[in-house]
Parts: structure tokens; C-alpha cells; sequence
């Protein structure tokens, strides 16, 4: 069933597919598949000191692709007798207030699952294409054989991220497996001066400075 998981999804355009298992996954699910699909090199290259409306349009589009392909596999597996519950890819789940937070993390179900690390800009860092991925997950009942171990991180804390960040948002330290999130970057920061400062492309929904100068694209 894994392996015909995944043949399914690359065969719809996914870049990556990875499994794992996690003890708190959502609705008792403990099995989870995380799909990359990476950005388009020339339309993140068109980044300089702001988003622009391809950007957007294209950040939008690749969302709106993950949730498709989510809803894909998991009727795959719902016909082979399984339940499947999808993360959006992006969606804020808000009801204890305003947070940034979906109802569970893409970049930790990609980790778990061998596909990368997360950086220094709270961004995941995927092995092969760098920041520029956006992510989905879904969880199952599923069993999957789980990655061997975990790749390093590869981030080299050159404190780019930090220094082309024009919200203030990225602190600078090291994420460690466990931190949170606010120890190390602040959303409040950087949602607020996207709200200021690109209220015309997206109304303020995209930035993508971090992404589009992380070395580790290169």
C-alpha cells in the first residue's frame, strides 16, 4: 500500500513523498504521509525586496495542488478499507485565538518522515530543494514502514535569513528538535508587516524573502 501511495502521488506531480509513524497523530490516525512539491525556480528568482503578484498567484495555486492530491491518496486509501483525515496545506486552525498554527505541523510530519530539517527561518529545509517546497500531510490507519533514521541539518546558521528578514522575525538561534517555534522565530512579527507592507499582493499573505535567499537553494 506504500509503495502504491506513492507511485500515486509522484504520478500526479508531487516532487517527494515520505511516511511516518507519530503517537499523536489527528483523530487517533498514527500514520501519516508528508508531499513536497517544490516552486518554481524563475518565479521565486523575480523576488527582490518584496512578494510579487505571480508569487502569490503561484503560492495559491501550489496549495490549492497539495489539497487536490491529499484528497486523492486519501481516497486510495479509503477504497482499500483505510481512514484518512488531510492537514490543508494552508489553513490556520485559530480557536483559542490567533496563533499561526494549522491543525498539525507539515514541517514536523516532513521530518519525521526523512524529507529535510527545519532552518533557522522556521522554514523546512527539504534534502534535495531547499526551502523553495510547500508541503501537505495526511494521517491513516495505514501502517507504514517508518525512515531508518533522519537527515542532518543542514543549516549552516549564516544568519542570511536573518539578515534579508525585514519584519525582525528571525532571532538568529539554532533550531533544536523540540523548540518552539516562538523560541526561535516570531509570526507575529513577520504576519504583521506582511499585513503592513503588502496589503496589495495577496492582501499581505505572502513574503518570501527567507525562501527565495536561502543558500541552501543553491
Amino acid at each position: 500500500m506504500q509503495n502504491k501511495l506513492r507511485e500515486k502521488l509522484l504520478s500526479l506531480g508531487v516532487s517527494d513523498v515520505g511516511f511516518c509513524h507519530v503517537e499523536d497523530g489527528v483523530g487517533g490516525l498514527k500514520n501519516a504521509i508528508s508531499i513536497v512539491v517544490k516552486l518554481s525556480d524563475a518565479i521565486i528568482d523575480e523576488i527582490e525586496d518584496s512578494p510579487t503578484h505571480t508569487y502569490f498567484n503561484h503560492y495559491r495555486t501550489v496549495n490549492t495542488f497539495i489539497d487536490q492530491c491529499l484528497l486523492q491518496a486519501g481516497l486510495l486509501l479509503e477504497k482499500e478499507g483505510y481512514k484518512f483525515i488531510t492537514v490543508a496545506a494552508s489553513q490556520s486552525i485559530n480557536d483559542e485565538g490567533w496563533n499561526y498554527r494549522g491543525r498539525y505541523s507539515h514541517k514536523a510530519i516532513a521530518r519525521q518522515a526523512g524529507l529535510g530539517s527545519i532552518g533557522n527561518s522556521a522554514l523546512f529545509l527539504h534534502k534535495d530543494f531547499g526551502t523553495r517546497v510547500r508541503l501537505g500531510t495526511i494521517f491513516t490507519d495505514c501502517p507504514f514502514e517508518n525512515p531508518k533514521e533522519l537527515p542532518p541539518n543542514p543549516c549552516t546558521h549564516c544568519n542570511i535569513c536573518k539578515e534579508m528578514c525585514p519584519s525582525g522575525a528571525i532571532s538568529g538561534k539554532s533550531w533544536q528538535p523540540g523548540m518552539e517555534r516562538e523560541e526561535f522565530f516570531n509570526p507575529d512579527k513577520c504576519s504583521n508587516h506582511m499585513k503592513k507592507r503588502y496589503k496589495h499582493i495577496g492582501r499581505g499573505a505572502v513574503c518570501g524573502l527567507c525562501m527565495k535567499y536561502c543558500p541552501m537553494n543553491k
